[in-house]
Parts: structure tokens; C-alpha cells; sequence
């Protein structure tokens, strides 16, 4: 009897365990009241914490706009911070909802890690930066030049690449940490570092000392599609995670910014109305409310705010947006239809 007993306490435990782990994470966020950010520190403008421990920058931005969604508040998050190498275990272990952070999507990531990259919402290039007083310039420059770098990485990979495709003969110095490879080189132990342009330029103004005295060399070497992360078969979730970013695009699309965003309740125009959830209720396929949109704008602004306030010209960083611009301005950030 002790025996069945606890055969069946055991498999009860394990039908609980399956029911939980085919829960959907929008289901389980709502329930907890709770979203589980997952957050790599990348530096100012992307992702650090403030002198009183909060979180801020582009990707805790991110995160607001999605708890603005889901939850109808951008305090119910938090925020985990994580490693760049056990991010994706934390992520499918479901210790946290999602990856908010400067993931670039590739096919082996995609097809062979068990996660799902469902939207870009950061448009970067691989780089260099030079210290100012070396002359370095441009890409032609790094002939037979010391590059820092850190290991398993696609930067160390695309440097490889780099320097066969251009004959440039690099000399590369892998780090196990990022931040080793970026104290090396403000230690003046490399010509140059290489990253995607964003984290360049975090770190430039993160260095302790005049960002003036650092370039950031014009030419970008590798695509960079940054995006959001969750795991895979979990299709509800992803798509809210997706629909939160085309959001973010649309209302600035549709001039729509935190400022104006309660007088669009009372426009006439039927893209907006549709936007704002007046007609139809375009949250109820995503399990959302009819509101969601609205809630996300105002709590964050639309994609040109946030990348204005955290990256951009508005921010220490002062990047311009470059291919994160709409796609009717040039740039390649364009949302579907919100019909």
C-alpha cells in the first residue's frame, strides 16, 4: 500500500509538473501578476541599473511596454538579471518570461536552442572603436591591428570572417567576459574593440572618461537583428511579444505618441480607432483586452520615443537611428497591419 501510495503521489506530482509546463507564459504572467524579465546588463542607454537600483534603458523599456499590455501596470516586473551565456538555459528552464536583451537572430539559435525570436526591434551592426589618438578611422585602417573581443560569441566569429574577407591580417584577443575585453582595450592593450554599434557606444560613455577620446568607425561589418527572445511552442506567448513591438512601430506610423495618445480616443480616423481598441477588439486574439495598445503608448511612448529617450539623440548614447528608422523614412522598422 506504501508503495502505491507513493506511486501515486509521484505520478500526480509529475501530471502537475506536465500541466505547468504547458501553460502558456501569458497565462502564467497574469496569474502571477508578475513579468519575469530576463536582462543582461549592456550599459547606458540599453540596460543598467540607475544609482537607486532601477532598471533603465532600452530593453527594461521593453519589458514596461509588455507589462503595460499584459498587466495594465509597468511596476509588476521583475527584472532577473542574467548572463549572456546562461540566458537561454534560464529562459527554457522558465525561471524567467522572456529575454529582453541585444539577442542577435541567427539560424542555429533559431533552429537548435529550443527559443523563439519573434520580432527585431533593434536593428544593429557589427563595428569597431578605435581610440582617437591611434588615427584609426575606418575599416581599412585595422591592417595587422590587436582586436579584443570576448569568446563564444557571433562578434568573435564575424571577426574571423572580417579579417579573411578584407585581408586585414587581425590579431585577435578573446576575453572570457565582454567587460574583460572592453577593460583591455581602454587599458590601451588592443588597437580596438569590436561589438555591435549600440553596446559600443554604451560602453564609450560608461568608460569613466571623455567618450570624445573613442570612434566608433562608420562601417558596419555584420548584420545585427536584435530581438526579443522566449521559448519555443508557446505560440500565444510569442505572438504577444511580437504584437507589443509592432505596436510600439504602428503608433509612430500613425503619429501617435505618449502625449497624444488621449485624444486619439476621440479621433475619427478608423486606423487609429482600431489602434486605440475602440472597433473592432483587436486584443481579444491575443487574450488581451480591448485597451492593450493604448496602455502601451502611454506608459512608453512609441518606438520613436523610446529609442530617442534611451539611444538616440535624446539620450548619452546620441546614435543616430540609421536602418531603425521607419520604413517610410528610410529605415527598415515597418509594422503589419492593425486590422
Amino acid at each position: 500500500m506504501r508503495f502505491i501510495s507513493a506511486l501515486l503521489l509521484y505520478l500526480v506530482a509529475q501530471t502537475a509538473f506536465a500541466r505547468a509546463a504547458d501553460t502558456s507564459i501569458l497565462e502564467s504572467v497574469k496569474t502571477s501578476g508578475t513579468l519575469r524579465c530576463g536582462v543582461v546588463e549592456h550599459g547606458p542607454g540599453l540596460a543598467t541599473q540607475d544609482s537607486s537600483g532601477k532598471w533603465i534603458g532600452f530593453y527594461p523599456d521593453f519589458c514596461r511596454a509588455l507589462a503595460a499590455a499584459v498587466l495594465g501596470n509597468t511596476e509588476h516586473i521583475e527584472f532577473v538579471p542574467v548572463t549572456v551565456h546562461a540566458s537561454y538555459a534560464v529562459l527554457i528552464d522558465r525561471s524567467v518570461d522572456l529575454l529582453a536583451q541585444g539577442r542577435t537572430w541567427t539560424l542555429h539559435r533559431d533552429a537548435d536552442l529550443g527559443v523563439t525570436f519573434p520580432v527585431m526591434y533593434l536593428f544593429d551592426g557589427q563595428t569597431f572603436m578605435s581610440h582617437r589618438a591611434s588615427g584609426i578611422r575606418k575599416l581599412a585602417d585595422l591592417a595587422g591591428k590587436t582586436v579584443c573581443t570576448s569568446k563564444g560569441s557571433t562578434t568573435m566569429a564575424n571577426v574571423q570572417e572580417i579579417s579573411k574577407a578584407h585581408g586585414l591580417d587581425l590579431k585577435i584577443e578573446a576575453y572570457e567576459t565582454s567587460q574583460s575585453a572592453y577593460l583591455s582595450f581602454f587599458s590601451w592593450e588592443c588597437d580596438v574593440v569590436t561589438d555591435d554599434a549600440t553596446t559600443l557606444a554604451a560602453n564609450r560613455t560608461n568608460a569613466g572618461s571623455d567618450p570624445e577620446e573613442y570612434v566608433i568607425l562608420p562601417e558596419r561589418s555584420a548584420k545585427e537583428p536584435l530581438c526579443p527572445v522566449v521559448r519555443d511552442n508557446d505560440e500565444a506567448w510569442a505572438d504577444v511579444v511580437r504584437w507589443v513591438v509592432n505596436a510600439l512601430i504602428a503608433a509612430e506610423e500613425l503619429g501617435i505618441t505618449s502625449a497624444n495618445v488621449d485624444a486619439a480616443l476621440s479621433s475619427p480616423d478608423p486606423a487609429i480607432r482600431r489602434f486605440v481598441g475602440l472597433e473592432p477588439n483587436l486584443g481579444h486574439g491575443l487574450g488581451l483586452d480591448p485597451n492593450w495598445a493604448y496602455r502601451v503608448i502611454k506608459a512608453t511612448g512609441n518606438y520613436g520615443e523610446l529609442y530617442d529617450r534611451d539611444i538616440g539623440m535624446g539620450s548619452p548614447l546620441k546614435l543616430e537611428r540609421g536602418f531603425n528608422r521607419l520604413w517610410n523614412q528610410g529605415g527598415l522598422m515597418w509594422a503589419p497591419p492593425f486590422e
